[in-house]
């Protein structure tokens, strides 16, 4: 990265206001990440943090500090994608968030393609439930949020990029197992959910209530923060749950649970891309898009033919 080292030290520092977390990042020891900040301090004449009390906090020359120090990181990744786009080619970090079926299920392989093609970009992630990786996004603490179901706002812009399909999934016991139940007979057994802020539950709830279904006349009986729990929790007979069809792959081919579908209710979704409001995206974050509109048609066969 064409960045002063010093500079990258503070800032990561100043991110996480603890040594040995900044060290960790940066594969660095801690007397080494101590020694390049006392060596920034002395060239500039002031003390950049405060270590009294057990703490570490940003003095006020730290704090003036800190915004030039992420103008540098920027600049130096654009430098780095403009020599790069001399050549035609990719190069520089690029921050992604995802939420956590795109995250388990689909990022990893979306992730490998995409470096097949760029090799010289530097790819991070995060993953989150809908509303984390959205808040993470205008923070400004990833460029661009893969997400499950449509979103509503004004500071970002939101592009699906491929279909998704929810299914209903019961024990492998289970007396529904491969057969089609009434709406009338899903109130009568113990629901599992996501947590609120996750967008599955957000299109489970939606396609219900366009149903005729309240959401209120269900048995949830547990709320869980992740697609695997709910699985785990089916396959111990805690009740059924709504998931993605891309989660639910392995288990199917397992035997460990199996499939109901439900009269009259419609769980298809799109999986979005989302990225700040303003100016059409460009360098990495705009090759990713690009890449993730390219996927689409290719993903869906594959889709198709694994899941018969």
């Amino acid at each position: 990265m064409i960045e002063n080292f010093r500079i990258r030290v503070f800032r990561s520092v100043a991110q996480h206001l603890n040594f040995s977390r900044a060290a960790e990042e940066l594969l660095l020891t801690q007397p080494a990440v101590t020694q390049q900040i006392k060596a920034l301090e002395e060239e500039l004449g002031i003390p950049l943090f405060d270590r009294g009390g057990g703490h570490i906090a940003l003095t006020p020359g730290g704090h003036a500090l800190l915004p030039f120090a992420e103008r540098m990181k920027n600049l130096g990744e654009e430098a780095v994608t403009a020599v790069a786009g001399a050549y035609g080619q990719q190069a520089g970090e690029l921050s992604l968030g995802a939420s956590q079926t795109i995250s388990q299920y689909l990022l990893p392989m979306l992730i490998a393609r995409f470096l097949k093609r760029n090799p010289k970009v530097q790819l991070k992630a995060r993953s989150g439930n809908t509303d984390a990786m959205l808040e993470a996004l205008v923070a400004g603490q990833i460029q661009l949020a893969l997400i499950e179901g449509p979103e509503h706002r004004k500071d970002v812009r939101i592009e699906p990029f491929m279909e998704d399909h929810m299914v209903l999934v019961v024990a492998a016991a289970h007396e529904w197992a491969n057969h089609e139940i009434s709406l009338e007979e899903l109130k009568k057994q113990p629901m599992l959910m996501r947590e609120f802020g996750s967008g599955s539950r957000r299109v489970v709830e939606q396609a219900l209530i366009a149903a005729g279904l309240k959401v209120k006349e269900l048995m949830i009986s547990m709320e869980l923060d992740s697609t695997e729990g709910l699985l785990n929790a089916v396959e111990a007979g805690l009740g059924v749950t709504f998931v993605s069809r891309w989660a639910v792959r392995n288990q199917l081919a397992l035997g460990t649970v199996k499939l109901s579908r439900v009269q009259g209710l419609k769980l298809s979704r799109r999986f979005s891309l989302a990225y700040p409001a303003g100016p059409e995206p460009a360098g990495n974050v705009g090759a990713f898009r690009d890449f993730l509109h390219s996927q689409a048609l290719d993903l869906a066969p594959q889709r198709a033919a694994r899941l018969r």
